[in-house]
Formats: C-alpha cells, structure tokens, sequence
C-alpha cells in the first residue's frame, strides 16, 4: 500500500546513497499527496508507522524516531524551543496520538504513548503516559504492559 512512509523510506535510501535528486522529487511528492514533510534526512526507524498514511504529518529533518512507533495523523515533530534547542529523539514503541506536537531538543523515552492534542516540550522518562497542554506525566506503565 502506498503510503508517506514507503515514499520516505525510498528517498532517505537515495539520499544515503548521496542521489541528487530524486529525494527532493519524493519529498514533494509525499507532500503533495498526503500534505506531509517528512524530509529524507530524517532518521526514521524499522516498523514505524504513520497513521492514515501519513496525513498532516511534519517531521524535521534532525528528528530521530526509535523502532516499531506509531505516529497519528496531523502530529507535528519538530524543533523550536530555546530552553531545549535542538530536534526531538523518540525512543522505540512510542505512540504520538492524533494531533499532538513534540517539538525541541528533548528525548522521549521507550514504550510513551503521548495523548492527543499534547504538547510535549520537556523530556519525557522510558514507560510513561503523558497529555495535556503542556503535557504531563498522568501515568506510569509497567515495564510488561
């Protein structure tokens, strides 16, 4: 199935193998057909997936995502935040709900599922449930949960 993934896993391996470009050619096309900017820079892991096949999804080109995630539709991944400069780094297992923004040079740890319309702007620990504007911690899980 086509999607703003397959189309970024193609460009990010054009853009490793240092081919001019076709990755900005891909990086239109994705925004063109699902209204997303997933840049071929970003380092995106194995068995991550973007919901509705990516729609609104805006990712920056610094950002660094774990393995097995899953990021909703209209999320936001971004840097800008002068108290954590930098690109945000999510761990493995992360869920970013629907809507939400995770922005500056903060690490979200493993196993985090951001609730929608959050606003993450601190770091968040490994196993955690955060929501709210800005978000907060509301729950702990259990390493086996």
């Amino acid at each position: 199935m086509l999607n703003a993934i397959l189309f970024y896993r193609i460009s990010h391996w054009c853009y490793l193998h240092h081919i001019p470009l076709l990755p900005k050619l891909i990086t239109l096309l994705i925004f063109l057909m699902y209204n997303s900017k997933v840049p071929p820079q970003a380092k995106i892991g194995k068995g991550t997936k973007l919901g509705y096949g990516g729609i609104g999804v805006v990712i920056h080109k610094d950002s660094v995502i774990g393995d097995n995630c899953m990021i909703a539709q209209h999320v936001t991944i971004g840097s800008r935040n002068s108290r954590y400069p930098g690109s945000p780094v999510l761990g493995n297992n992360v869920y970013v709900s629907h809507g939400a923004i995770v922005f500056g040079g903060i690490t979200v740890g493993d196993n985090v599922i951001v609730g929608a319309n959050a606003v993450v702007c601190k770091p968040v620990p490994a196993n955690a449930v955060v929501a709210g504007v800005p978000a907060k911690i509301i729950r702990m899980q259990n390493e086996d949960n």
